[in-house]
This record gives C-alpha cells, structure tokens and sequence, in this order.
C-alpha cells in the first residue's frame, strides 16, 4: 500500500514570481560589461550553450577548469585553474549538468575570487540572456501540462521521491542551484536501490549498456544472478565491455539498439556515453525490439538511451505485460518523460509502484523506478 503522504507539488508559478522578485537588483550584460571596462577580469565556469553565449557577448579572460592538467582551450579560450586567476576576478558559474554546487563551493572557497551563477543573469524577465535548454523546455511543458506533473507527483510512493520531484522540478524551471541542497553526485549507485528488494537469481536486460559499466555493478552487486543481456549499438563499445566484463559468466553482448521496431537508424557515435539516435547522425545502427529478441522472462530492465526510452519501451510492451519486471528508467533527457513514461507503462500494466531518485546536482540523471507490487 502507497505510504500516506502529505506533501504537496511545487507551485511552478509561484516559484517562478518569487525568482523574479527576490531581488531588486538584477545583474545584467550592461553591468557585467561595465564592470569589464573599469578593469575586472571576468571568466566563465561550464562549457555549455551558455557560456558560449557569454563568451560571444563579452570580453572573457578564459574558461576555469582545474581538472585539465596541460595547456587546454576551449572555444577559443585559454583554460586556467581557478587557483591561478588574478585577484578579485569574477567568475559566471554556468554550470548546470552535474555538479554546480560543489563548483560554486570551489570558487567561493577562494578567497581572492567573485563568484556568480548564470541563474542570475535570468531574474531579468526580459531575456536579454538566453534560458538553457532545460529551463525553456520545463516552462513550456509545466504550462501546457501541468495537471500531468501533479497525476505523476500523486503516484510517487515515497516521501523522498516526493521531495526529489520537487527540487528537480525548481531547479529545471530556475537553474538556481540551491534548490539542489542535499544532493550529491552519486553515480556509482544509480540503478540500484534498495527498495526493490532482492534481485538475486534474476535476468537482467541493460538497455544503452556503453562500456559495461552498469552490466559490470549489477554482476558485482548480485554475483548469483542469472543472466545479463547487454544491448548496446556501438561496436568500440562492445568490445570494451567484453574486456572489462571478461571475468563474468552468462552475458549476451547484443550489437543492437533497442527501439519501438526492428530496422537501421542514424546514430550519433561520437558523444561517449551521450551517443544517441539522431536524424543526422554520422553513422547508421541496426535496432531491434525486446520483446522480438527475448523469449524468456525478464526481472529487471533498465534503459539509458538519451531520449529514446519512450520508444524502446513500446518495444518491450509484451514484457512488461507477462512479467512484471522491475524498470529502471532515465526521464531526464526531456522534461515530458517525466509523465509521458509512467502514463504509457501504466497504460501497460497498471501493477507497479512508482519511485524517483536523483544522481547528480544538476539537471541530469533522474531515474524513475516501477516495482511491481508486492516487491
């Protein structure tokens, strides 16, 4: 039985108005370009969109990235440790993926250093900077859906997928990051939590299985399991994971995509672990279904495929109908996969309970979990 909660969904347009009015001085490009003028060396943290767009609009000493460790450039700017900027420079935080707050503590811990996140730049209702991607999208759906976000925040069967909805869902319409607090990045634990139970002599189905990775901590933390199949289109990164799995028994390395049906699709290799399916892509990949390759039962499938999940799980109807598995599925690539993956897995099999975490302080790696009942 789902736990009684009392928690109730953020209030996006609220959250929205506070943003704007918190504070009566808005930082903007005049100020950051006047500041340039009387002699302050400016730098940005983040290679995104949005340092890029600064880069473009001002005059920026350079780029802070203390994990290079020999002369690097990026976008045509010089690369410097943050511990090597000249006094009292102002460093623009435009860090939003993974860890913007343990940025933002690195920069402040250093006491000849200003620090400023991107977010700021926002509280100008006018725009004269552009949304990231991720805040633009999550505005545009929170407008156009939002009783759907309010259904999904219903369903969520525990008080800290309750409370993990929320801070997301402030920071993907803010980009502030203290909305983040308490989170760390934690991305060794992704895909294994401990409200499933046991998945002891089960079958595994690794869906975007990269270089193994996820394929190797499910053989480690249930060394009796059953059998791994490991989907993944990438012929370099089979063989990594065959090299890095050499040492465990029963897996199907399955040079394949998943998707909705079996056919050639373009496919975006070059992005590591971000390689996805693309309309132009700069290779092409064969792609089955699941439910058209396996023919035994399946107790856990989980998927990571950069925006293609929808499709892959309407390949894996049949499944998901017979037996119930436990799903492990990424809705962080775009914002609607937080309603439109549990309102087609439901319309499947309505028998699962429905859970949410978080692995990162940004905007990525947002997993939600469907246990079948009784688990």
């Amino acid at each position: 039985m789902k736990e009684t909660m009392n928690k109730t969904m953020v209030d996006y347009q609220n959250l929205l108005h506070d943003f704007h009015m918190e504070n009566q001085h808005v930082i903007d490009l005049n100020e950051l370009k006047r500041r340039i003028a009387d002699g302050q060396k400016v730098y940005v943290l983040g290679k995104n969109p949005e340092a890029l767009f600064l880069k473009n609009n001002l005059k920026i000493s350079g780029l802070v990235d203390d994990f290079s460790e020999k002369p690097s450039y990026w976008q045509g700017l010089d690369c410097f440790n943050s511990q090597d900027l000249p006094a009292n420079s102002l460093v623009i935080n435009c860090s939003t993926s993974i860890a913007p707050l343990s940025a933002a503590e690195k920069i402040e811990s250093i006491p000849h250093l200003q620090h400023m996140a991107y977010s700021e730049l926002l509280r100008n209702i006018s725009h004269e900077v552009p949304l990231p991607g991720f805040v633009k999208e999550a505005k545009q759906d929170f407008s156009s859906n939002e009783n759907k976000y309010k259904w999904v925040f219903s369903l969520l069967a525990d008080e800290a997928s309750q409370n993990i909805f929320n801070q997301v869902m402030s920071y993907r319409l803010t980009a502030q990051a203290h909305h983040m607090e308490g989170m760390r990045v934690r991305l060794s634990d992704q895909y294994f939590e401990p409200f499933y139970g046991t998945l002891n002599e089960k079958v595994f189905v690794d869906c975007g299985g990269f270089d193994g990775d996820t394929s190797e901590q499910l053989a480690i933390r249930y060394s009796n399991y059953k059998k791994i199949w490991m989907f993944e289109p990438s012929s370099i990164n089979i063989l990594k994971a065959k090299q890095r799995l050499a040492n465990y028994k029963n897996i199907d390395y399955i040079e394949l995509g998943v998707s909705d049906q079996a056919g050639t699709l373009y496919f975006n290799d070059a992005a590591g672990s971000a390689s996805a399916v693309s309309e132009s892509g700069n290779s092409k990949i064969q792609v089955t279904t699941l439910d058209e390759f396996i023919n035994e039962r399946v107790d856990f499938i989980k998927m990571d495929l950069e925006g293609w999940e929808r499709n892959a799980l309407i390949g894996a109807k049949r499944l998901i109908f017979e037996y119930s598995p436990v799903l492990a599925i990424a809705v962080y690539h775009t914002i609607s996969d937080f309603w439109k993956i549990p309102e087609y897995i439901l319309s499947i099999n309505p028998r699962y309970k429905i859970y949410l975490r978080h692995y990162t302080q940004g905007w990525s790696e947002t997993v939600m979990y469907f246990v079948p009942q009784g688990n």
